[in-house]
């Protein structure tokens, strides 16, 4: 059998980013490819290479995911994260969690180490604490841009819709040198949301879907439009149909908002190694790995390259 040649693909979140946070997620969306294709270089996994690539991130305050997530109307932290492998279909996935400083890697194990694919809240909290997760003190995950923010959302008069617009969901597919796919979301969700609200993030098909036969997604943006439409599994359908990975990203997002009013964006690699990160909203940050050449952008029709030797060069933390 051909080897594959190794993709990866990553966002940071569909939405508006600020000014003075554009540096920091350009960085922290290179950092997270460079991060999963070294995984991919050594012969590993895709799955392996997009758990590690959406970890990065959590861990990264730029990014509402893990440390750095939004606040729900009573000022805590509550995650979503999912994980799912193309080759069997197996997925895994954690909702509503607390103290926990990288939920993806509870939804690895949930596909893992059970035989369910979703656990919430209490529940979760409890298999983590089997699985010997270390709890993180909910304090450690907010940062105080997130405690700012749920403040001015929290005044009479605010708007949290307003705020939603930068919404930063991370996620990551791949195809590894076997052929697999595989794809990882995370978020701290919408900022001042509902105590127990679960968005796409965390549900197989909207958030995510892999499957070896066409390809892999990740999307971000509005969760509730998202899940109306069950987005990432409907850009898998149009590539069934023969559509490039950009097409049916396109074609399913302007669905979206047509449809239902809703923007966002999408990550995609297919089964044959094809990429594209798409988006209705005003900016993405994304970043994409392959042949050794490094690729990434935040505006519509930005994308600049590096080979992967002068990215690792200019990598301040020089892994």
């Amino acid at each position: 059998l051909g080897r594959m040649k190794p993709v990866i693909v990553v966002h940071g979140g569909a939405g508006r980013i600020f000014k003075e946070r554009e540096e920091g997620s350009r960085a922290g969306v290179v950092r997270a490819a460079l991060r999963g294709y070294r995984i991919l270089k050594q012969g590993g996994s895709a799955l392996d290479a997009v758990e590690e690539a959406v970890r990065s991130m959590e861990d990264d305050p730029h990014f509402n995911a893990g440390c750095g997530s939004v606040l729900n109307e009573k000022g805590e932290v509550e995650m979503d994260a999912i994980i799912m492998d193309g080759k069997n279909l197996d997925s895994g996935a954690v909702s509503a969690v607390k103290c926990i400083a990288n939920p993806i890697k509870l939804a690895r194990l949930v596909m893992e180490k059970t035989k369910h694919m979703l656990l919430t809240d209490s529940g979760a909290h409890l298999f983590a604490q089997a699985m010997g997760i270390p709890e993180t003190p909910g304090e450690k995950l907010i940062t105080e841009r997130s405690r700012e923010r749920w403040k001015k959302n929290l005044e009479p008069d605010s708007n949290p819709e307003e705020f939603q617009k930068d919404l930063g969901t991370v996620g990551a597919v791949a195809i590894d040198s076997e052929g697999n796919v595989a794809c990882a979301t995370s978020t701290g969700g919408l900022s001042n949301k509902l105590i127990g609200r679960v968005g796409d993030t965390a549900c197989i098909g909207s958030g995510g879907y892999a499957d070896n036969h066409s390809g892999a997604t990740s999307t971000t943006g509005h969760g509730e439009s998202i899940m109306k439409v069950v987005l990432a599994r409907l850009i898998l359908y149009h590539m069934e149909q023969g559509m490039s990975p950009e097409m049916a990203a396109d074609t399913a997002l302007d669905y979206m908002k047509t449809r239902v009013g809703g923007l966002g964006g999408v990550i995609v690699v297919n089964s044959s190694g094809e990429w594209a990160a798409r988006f209705s909203t005003k900016q993405m940050s994304w970043a994409t790995v392959e042949d050794d050449q490094l690729y990434y952008g935040i505006y519509a029709g930005e994308r600049h390259t590096k080979s992967v030797g002068e990215a690792l060069a200019s990598e301040s933390e020089g892994f």
